[in-house]
């Protein structure tokens, strides 16, 4: 009888073997068109998109029965969802396009038991692996059902990527998306290792959101909206452009077939020591408040879904003012008589207001095509706390306000031609417009009235504006037109191949809208206040550009057995389309007898930036793994078009520096070579190491080369004349979850050096009179020694309680000996004192209506550390005194010079499905 039974399932079996290699010859045929049809979409995109990247991820494995023979034919689906395959006939699967998240995999075939697999994640731009064992159906058994765990390291990573779930992040003491970034190992207040600032490429849900006015993200996310964050702090794949040290891309929520509504609301207050922090800490629990409400599921429409989420932060912050003098205020500063006619209102010194929101709607209704609409809206408004600001504590109303409006949306279109197949088309606009001023008119009466800021040593020691305005005023606006497209193909069970081109059409305006200049009667030889719109090329106004960027990417992934190879080829082109002096030794043909200088059209920039990672298996728990890339960023457009018209020079005399530094439309891009070297392995089946080491030569950054003309005068000029490079190491522990404690740890050592931290400090060193020439220090951010830890105690449905430990070694500082002229010692000899941060947050989980509830409360620098590599006085070292206390009495007086204190959050969450 036994006998008989395995003969029938051999029989089975070949039956089953013959009928899918009939289909599978069929399907060949079938994916010939497919690849034909992916050629043309990929010609089709040649005018499309700038920074497209992957938002989704890739399950593969193998199917095999107890006799450990592959089992071809086994349908493998993803619950809840319309995603499967069927296995080849080795028995090996490949499912793509899979959004982040986890999942019920189920895997079938006539003849043996079912078997799902609850808690599967999936991770973006990832791949991930899961193998089945079908035994024989019999009558009485039912559905196998297997918890999938998370392995402690991924070995298939041919780079440094860090990948953090919207479950983490709701357990974590963090609030938005740059709070994740800087716990990743290897980033430094937003420098990832070792980079400049602005080198990183920001993006949400596959599309850049970077304003190239300064190479920033444009956008604050709140963590409410957070389905996956990847962090890539070493190489990166071709598909990524326009950064040099990092990629950050967020993927946000969705809706679903089912109604869901989260709602969020705390409040907190600073909790410090008086004598410490130079200001009064009282009682003021609304000092923060955050209000957030999210709903999410199905419209009226057929398979329609939408997500619609809102939040309104306040922050006072902890500093205050007091309204003793009115900008309009006239005081007697030669008689040292002085007559406050202020309320005495206290109020902030500095605050943010924002309102934000996501809206969403996503429709399946066609087949094999997702159609969505996406919206992010920023509104903040907020004043500055920085350490100038200070001065503004008892004239209030003088200090300017600061305005955000930001904005992306668009629309995606997802075609899956095959199973193994598919396509993205994307448009988008980002939109980003900031002011900077008190008044917004230039004629407003108010500015006269005023006059400019006054302050005098009689009164609080010449440290506060005792009456006038800030007349600085700035605006900036970027409206960029993004198109992109690509193409994604499992074409055999080994490659999986991408390809892309994007295309960016941005207007970037920049600049004073409007100037309140002081100028001397001639008659009665005082000063007065007069508006002047505009007067190049002084005083050129609002400037603006219309540079387009063009990009084309192929990358394949090549999984051969154990062997992950990713292998791919960048092309990136770049037009500032404006003009510059074709003769630089006579930029304003102001030189008598000199050739003439004509304008000249910007060159047009192309580069090829190879990409390749390759991670092999050393053992069935262990991995090694190699990365080399070539990386290309253009700089922040800020540097290239200020003050980039060189009438200015028309007046220059020998030796004269007045003019400030020359924008440089005509620059080149920047260049970062990276390479990595790393190895993963499963200590235990809880514990995981990764190591790796890593080197970035750093060439063509942006600098100052300074430019004489036939007078024998010089100017300064931005050009690719910087230079620097970066070695270290990271070594990281991942302790899942035992019982109720998990943990993670990682340790960084890094050497970050260069000629100069800035890219106008050649320029400012020469205009004080200090030596220019280049030489190899330390970075400002070079910090030597960075450990972040995170310990976490939770129980699913209960409660949950984690800490985030974060220490890190001084950073360079420039001593002094003395002040003034030549007081300085060598740039960025000293070191400022190390750092140590802790955070909280317990929450506790319960229910009630039937409604599922969490308070929670959260301690942010439960130390109350008042220094974090910030401020130091030369002379010292030291945040907390100086030897020349005079000269100094501004910064010894002014508490924001030290970090943010100690505060504490409650609130209450509020999740809801229905």
């Amino acid at each position: 009888m036994f006998m008989r039974a395995k003969e029938k399932t051999a029989h089975e079996k070949s039956l089953v073997a013959k009928r899918f290699s009939k289909e599978l010859r069929l399907d060949m045929r079938k994916s010939d068109f497919t690849r034909l049809a992916g050629i043309i979409c990929f010609l089709l995109f040649a005018l499309c998109s700038f920074a497209w990247a992957g938002t989704t991820g890739k399950l593969s494995g193998r199917v095999l029965d107890k006799q450990k023979e592959p089992l071809p034919g086994t349908n493998v689906v993803i619950v809840g969802t319309t995603l499967g395959a069927a296995t080849d006939l080795d028995g090996y699967f490949n499912i793509i396009n899979i959004p982040p998240g986890k999942y019920t995999v189920r895997f079938s075939i006539i003849g043996y038991q079912t078997v799902a697999v609850q808690d599967v994640l999936v991770k973006t731009d990832n791949t991930t692996k899961l193998d089945a064992e079908l035994g024989e159906e019999t009558l009485t058994a039912g559905e196998v059902l297997v918890i999938a765990q998370r392995p402690v390291v991924e070995t298939n990573l041919t780079s440094s990527v860090a990948t953090v779930t919207s479950e983490e992040v709701a357990a974590l003491p963090v609030q938005e998306l740059q709070d994740v970034v800087n716990l990743q190992a290897g980033v430094v207040d937003g420098h990832f290792r070792g980079g400049r600032l602005g080198e990183v490429q920001y993006q949400i849900n596959g599309v850049s959101v970077n304003n190239a006015y300064d190479n920033s993200s444009t956008l604050r996310i709140d963590r409410s909206l957070l389905q996956e964050v990847q962090v890539i702090s070493g190489t990166f794949d071709a598909e990524y452009g326009q950064a040099m040290s990092g990629v950050v891309n967020a993927v946000l929520k969705s809706g679903s077939e089912r109604f869901n509504l989260n709602a969020e609301v705390f409040a907190s207050d600073y909790v410090f020591s008086n004598d410490k922090r130079l200001v009064k800490d009282e009682f003021r629990p609304l000092s923060r408040q955050n209000y957030q409400l999210s709903l999410s599921g199905p419209t009226f429409l057929p398979q329609t879904t939408f997500i619609a989420s809102g939040r309104h932060f306040v922050d006072d912050g902890y500093v205050r003012a007091t309204r003793v003098f009115l900008p309009t205020d006239n005081s007697d500063f030669l008689g040292k008589r002085f007559y406050p006619t202020g309320d005495g209102k206290d109020m902030p010194l500095g605050f943010t207001y924002e309102w934000s929101g996501l809206g969403k709607i996503t429709n399946r209704s066609l087949a094999n095509i997702e159609l969505s609409y996406q919206a992010i809206v920023n509104n903040i408004e907020a004043q500055r706390t920085e350490r100038a600001d200070y001065a503004y504590r008892l004239n209030p109303d003088g200090h300017a306000t600061q305005r955000t409006f930001s904005i992306v949306h668009g629309l995606d279109w997802t075609h899956t031609l095959s199973r193994s197949t598919f396509y993205n088309l994307s448009l988008r606009q980002n939109y980003f417009d900031y002011t900077d001023y008190v008044y917004e008119s230039i004629h407003d009466p108010r500015y006269f009235e005023a006059g400019i800021l006054r302050s005098d040593i009689a009164y609080e020691d010449g440290t506060a504006f005792l009456q006038g305005v800030d007349r600085n005023r700035f605006k900036q606006e970027t409206n960029s037109y993004v198109l992109k497209g690509a193409v994604t193909s499992q074409v055999t069970r080994e490659h999986l191949l991408k390809a892309g081109v994007e295309f960016q059409y941005s207007t970037v305006k920049f600049g004073s809208p409007g100037y309140v200049l002081a100028v001397i009667d001639s008659i009665t030889q005082t000063e007065e206040l007069q508006p002047v719109l505009s007067q190049p090329p002084r005083f050129p106004g609002l400037s603006t550009s219309y540079p387009i960027a063009l990009a084309a990417y192929a990358q394949d992934q090549l999984e051969w057995k154990d062997l992950i190879v990713r292998a791919g080829l960048r092309f990136e082109h770049f037009d500032a389309r404006t003009t510059i002096p074709s003769d630089l030794q006579n930029p304003a043909n102001s030189i008598a007898g000199a050739p003439l200088s004509v304008p000249k059209s910007t060159s047009k920039k192309t580069s090829l930036a190879p990409r390749l990672g390759v991670s092999y298996p050393i053992s069935t728990t262990a991995a090694i793994f190699f990365a080399y890339g070539h990386f290309y960023q253009l700089p922040a457009l800020r540097e290239m078009f200020k003050n980039s018209d060189y009438l200015i020079l028309k007046d220059l005399q020998k030796d004269a520096v007045e003019t400030g530094t020359l924008g440089n439309p005509d620059i080149k891009p920047e260049r970062t070579v990276q390479y990595e070297f790393g190895y993963k392995h499963a200590l235990t089946d809880f514990l995981g190491l990764d190591f790796s080491i890593f080197y970035k030569d750093i060439r063509d950054l942006l600098g100052v080369e300074f430019v004489s003309t036939y007078a024998a005068a010089e100017y300064a000029r931005f050009t690719n004349i910087d230079f620097g490079n970066v070695i270290g190491f990271t070594i990281a522990f991942d302790q899942r979850r035992v019982g109720i404690f998990g943990s993670m740890i990682d340790y960084t050592w890094q050497r970050a050096q260069g000629n100069s931290s800035d890219p106008n400090e050649t320029a400012n060193r020469r205009a004080a009179g200090a030596d220019a020439r280049p030489e190899q220090i330390p970075l400002g951010w070079d910090q030597r020694h960075t450990l972040n830890a995170t310990i976490t105690a939770q129980k699913p449905e209960n409660f949950s309680i984690s800490t985030i430990i974060r220490f890190g070694s001084g950073q360079p500082y420039t001593p002094a000996v003395g002040s003034g002229f030549g007081a300085d010692l060598e740039r960025n000899s000293g070191r400022k004192a190390s750092f140590l941060l802790v955070d909280l947050r317990a929450e506790k989980f319960f229910r009630m209506a039937g409604q599922n509830l969490s308070l929670f409360g959260r301690v942010f620098n439960l130390l109350d550390t008042r220094f974090v590599n910030g401020f130091v006085f030369g002379n010292t070292g030291s945040a907390d005194y100086s030897l020349t206390a005079n000269t100094d009495r501004s910064n010894i007086s002014n508490p924001l010079r030290y970090y943010q204190p100690r505060r504490i959050e409650v609130g209450l969450t509020i999740n809801s499905s229905f």
